[in-house]
Parts: structure tokens; C-alpha cells; sequence
């Protein structure tokens, strides 16, 4: 939310979370970097939202879904970090539906996920959502993207397109000069 807030400084933004010590810190780091007339956390669950949010409220929405369905992968000894990587009530569906709910017609939607469940992520906007923008994010040069970033629009029916993406690391280690100019330049990804 912060980055998003340092970039685009005419937007107001409202972030969800289950854990109420992340709200805190979450409002808590907000006020910190005099962000917080804009910035705001709310606590509570995509499958009972809170009251506060009604459909459509919204121009723009980002999500960070879980990466794994429940019963794949083997959860972290840390109950938020297992929270934050395996799906619990709410699957991947839920969080597609909650988006889809929560941004007014023609309004964006932006999706940060696992680059292997791209096909259950544009399942679930087929015929909901259009002029979908996949945005790989490759660990090097010639390895296998592990993220994607995927743009949607609610209620559009343009084409999807595969965009060129971003190379994150460098043979030694270090992020690329185009990583680096989005990570420290505030430079904007071509989605």
C-alpha cells in the first residue's frame, strides 16, 4: 500500500487484511511516512467483508492471494506466514470474486501470483473480465518465471495480451538495472 501511495499521490487507499497486528502496523508505518489521510487498513475477512466496503467502491483493486490451495505445499512453523502462502476458507475463486465485486464497472484489477497457476487465475476472470495484461516476473535471465502480475479490466471483452515482463537478477546476484529503476526509481511497470 505504501509504495502504492509514494508513487500515486492523488490516491486514496484501503487495504484488507485478517490480521489486526499487520492493520496496526500497516496504519502505524502510514502515519509514519505521512501518508495517513490516505492511506488506511482495515481488519476482517474477503468472505465476510467488513461494512465499511460495499461493491463498486473502488477504481482500482490489488490482491496478493495466497500462492498454494490448501493441502499442497507444506505450511510455514509461523501461523501468519502459513496464513499469507496456503489458501484457507477463501480460495483463489473468493479472492477473484471479492476483486471483481469490490471494483466499479471498466475499473482495474492487478493479481500478484505463482506463474504455474496462471490458468486457474484466468479461469476464474474468463468472461468477467477482459484486456487481461500478463506480466511475467523471471528470477534471470533464461530461468522460468515464478510470479506474474496479471492486470484485468472489470466488464471489458478486449483480448488478453502476454507483455514482454521483467528480468529481476543478474547472473551475480544483483537485481537488473530495470529492476532496480522500479524498486529504487519509482519507475512504472508497462502493464
Amino acid at each position: 500500500m505504501l509504495c502504492l501511495a509514494a508513487r500515486a499521490p492523488d490516491c486514496r487507499i484501503v487495504g484488507l487484511d485478517m490480521q489486526r497486528d499487520l492493520v496496526r502496523l500497516a496504519g502505524d508505518n502510514a502515519a509514519l511516512n505521512g501518508m495517513g489521510s490516505r492511506v488506511s487498513a482495515i481488519a476482517g475477512a474477503l468472505l465476510q467483508p467488513p461494512p465499511q466496503l460495499s461493491p463498486g467502491m473502488f477504481d482500482h483493486v490489488m490482491a496478493n492471494p495466497p500462492f498454494l490451495p490448501r493441502g499442497r505445499g507444506t505450511p510455514a512453523p509461523d501461523p501468519a506466514k502459513a496464513a499469507a502462502t496456503i489458501e484457507g476458507d477463501a480460495d483463489l475463486g473468493d479472492w477473484v470474486r471479492f476483486a471483481l465485486a469490490m471494483v466499479r464497472g471498466k475499473g482495474t484489477l492487478i493479481f500478484v501470483h505463482r506463474a504455474d497457476r496462471v490458468d486457474a487465475l484466468l479461469g476464474h476472470l474468463a468472461g468477467r473480465a477482459g484486456d487481461i495484461a500478463i506480466f511475467p516476473l523471471w528470477p534471470a535471465a533464461g530461468r522460468a518465471a515464478s510470479r506474474i502480475l496479471v492486470r484485468a479490466r472489470k466488464q471489458v471483452a478486449t483480448p488478453a495480451r502476454l507483455l514482454p515482463g521483467l528480468v529481476l537478477h543478474d547472473a551475480d546476484g544483483r537485481f537488473t538495472a530495470g529492476a532496480e529503476a522500479v524498486l529504487r526509481g519509482g519507475e512504472a511497470l508497462a502493464l
